[in-house]
């Protein structure tokens, strides 16, 4: 019972944080995507990229901009890591080979922040500044700015699928939401203890006669947005066990709530964007339904553990920080997996067979408890069409969302949004279990050795980031496998995202009828509860049954 109150009174601090902080910046979201007025900053970045903000971007345009700013981040990015030697600041370190820059170069760009080398001993500072912490905050933005493109679909009548400004969009939401909270929070964990020069490694003298290097940098600066961005990628290879990353309990639940306050207000925003606030509310009571359901499974697994060592120590130690404890990391975990972050503070891969399992299939929702910055929304989003389009079909009536019908091209759209996942993680776990170089990474064998592919596979396709340490990723195949993984998991279901919105937004708004299904009420977000964990989860169980599931049996 001493262990059970600090992991509710944690929870309870948890939600009263985000149950104040989350509509005041649900409101400011709402207003960032739908004011009329620039900021001179803004209109200044307008004309540096040579865009017109006035412009109101076809579907089309919207996703060329996406895709085309992507690619050159990507291409920035990957001449970052192939000239690193080169570069100021880089601290000795050399250049990272080719199939190790493109999956970082990926891996930052499209949100996942996956790492197969350890921050503090391949990347110098400048390549963490201005090359991936820029990401974090770019590719954030992107996520927040598709979402705002998919709300403003729903909201608008006969626009002939424009869907807004991909440029004034992604602007905004560095500007006006992710630098200032950044800056806020990169203060907060300097004054806590964390880390913040550019100072070459420290020697320090051991007790033993020895010497070890220690290395800062920049590193609260990157924490924040890393968090706040549900980016993932830590300057150290222990990331936010890292107390130069993570320094106190305080910090610790300073960084969960960063994971989850964005995620969360972008669903209250989205209720005022489309003009009911209760269809925001609808969607933000699944996502916390889900979100509650993985802490308390979690929790669970990994205080009770099993076995004579977790029995007696009170709960399964093994890859925990004692600074944070059994619950803290828990509740760190659920909520990583639960948005498409990565940031650990404990090692997944030493978490028990049910908890590895429970955070598995957070990603395998495809992360929408809440999930990511503004991924989480639309994905919430395109399950909510399906709820809808199931449920029309069982009173035989023709299904809409917020007043836009849901036809043959909107299903079609929505069904390939969400086979693309499922495709990506089942196909590749399956190559990577076929080939030697994938097998020869696995650290196990047996089912946890399958758990560790397919947690990989997962984490990347679903641009996650985290994953079960024993694997040995660092190799040309992991790196390109992944790599592709992680490029096709985030753009190709962006773009059917799009293209719907493009859809809605040429719909007229039809009027409520009798037989139109209520989605703000408590049976839609029971349906949906449902359509999220049936539709999406089951399409994994076999793989699930293979890994978790029999090594917990056994």
């Amino acid at each position: 019972m001493s262990a059970t109150l600090p992991a509710l009174g944690q929870i309870l601090a948890l939600v009263v944080l985000l149950a104040v902080t989350v509509p005041f910046l649900g409101r400011l979201l709402a207003h960032v995507y739908t004011s009329e007025p620039h900021l001179a900053v803004e209109r200044a970045s307008y004309r540096l990229l040579r865009v017109d903000p006035e412009a109101d971007q076809h579907w089309r345009t919207y996703s060329m901009s996406v895709l085309g700013f992507s690619l050159a981040s990507i291409l920035v990015l990957f001449a970052f890591g192939r000239l690193q030697q080169h570069l100021p600041l880089s601290l000795g370190f050399g250049a990272l080979p080719s199939d190790g820059a493109w999956n970082t170069a990926v891996s930052f760009v499209t949100n996942t922040n996956w790492q197969w080398y350890s921050g503090e001993a391949a990347t110098g500072h400048l390549f963490q500044m201005s090359g991936l912490t820029v990401q974090n905050f770019a590719s954030a933005a992107v996520g927040m700015a598709v979402a705002a493109a998919l709300a403003r679909g729903l909201a608008r009548s006969a626009q002939d699928g424009r869907v807004g400004n991909f440029w004034v969009d992604l602007v905004r939401g560095t500007v006006r939401v992710l630098l200032p909270i950044a800056i806020v929070s990169a203060l907060v964990l300097i004054a806590f203890g964390a880390v913040q020069n550019l100072a070459d490694p420290h020697a320090v003298h051991t007790l033993t006669g020895g010497v070890q290097h220690v290395t800062g940098g920049p590193v609260a600066s990157q924490e924040a947005i890393k968090e706040l961005g549900t980016n993932g990628g830590g300057f150290y290879n222990a990331n936010s066990s890292h107390p130069f990353e993570n320094p106190t309990p305080f910090t610790n639940l300073l960084e969960i709530f960063l994971l989850l306050v964005i995620p969360f207000a972008m669903a209250w925003a989205f209720g005022i964007i489309v003009g009911d606030r209760r269809q925001g509310f609808a969607i933000l009571a699944v996502m916390a339904i889900l979100l509650g359901i993985s802490i308390a499974l979690l929790t669970w697994a990994e205080m009770a553990g099993h076995g004579s060592a977790p029995a007696a120590a009170g709960g399964a130690l093994e890859g925990k920080e004692m600074r944070f404890g059994t619950a803290a990391s828990a509740l760190f975990g659920a909520a990583t997996t639960g948005t498409s972050t990565g940031a650990v503070n404990s090692m997944h891969d030493s978490f028990t067979a049910p908890g590895g399992g429970v955070a598995m299939f957070n990603m395998m929702l495809g992360e929408v408890a809440p999930g990511g910055v503004g991924s989480g929304l639309y994905g919430m989003l395109m399950l909510a069409v399906v709820t809808v389009f199931l449920s029309g079909l069982m009173v035989g009536r023709t299904p809409e969302y917020l007043g836009k019908k849901i036809g043959q091209s909107e299903i079609v759209l929505v069904a390939f949004y969400v086979l693309t996942t499922p495709v990506l993680v089942l196909t590749g776990a399956a190559v990577a279990l076929s080939a030697d170089a994938g097998l020869a990474g696995l650290q196990a064998s047996g089912p946890h050795g399958l758990s560790e592919a397919l947690y990989a596979v997962t984490s990347a396709s679903n641009n996650n980031g985290s994953a079960f340490a024993g694997l040995t990723s660092g190799t040309p195949f992991w790196n390109t496998l992944l790599g592709l993984c992680m490029l096709i998991g985030r753009f190709l279901p962006i773009v059917f995202v799009l293209a719907l919105a493009g859809r809605f937004a040429s719909r007229q708004h039809l009027p409520t009828s009798a037989g139109t299904l209520p989605t703000t009420k408590p049976l839609f977000v029971a349906l949906l509860t449902g359509v999220a964990l049936i539709v999406v989860g089951l399409t994994y169980v076999p793989a699930l049954v293979l890994g978790p599931i029999v090594e917990s049996l056994a």
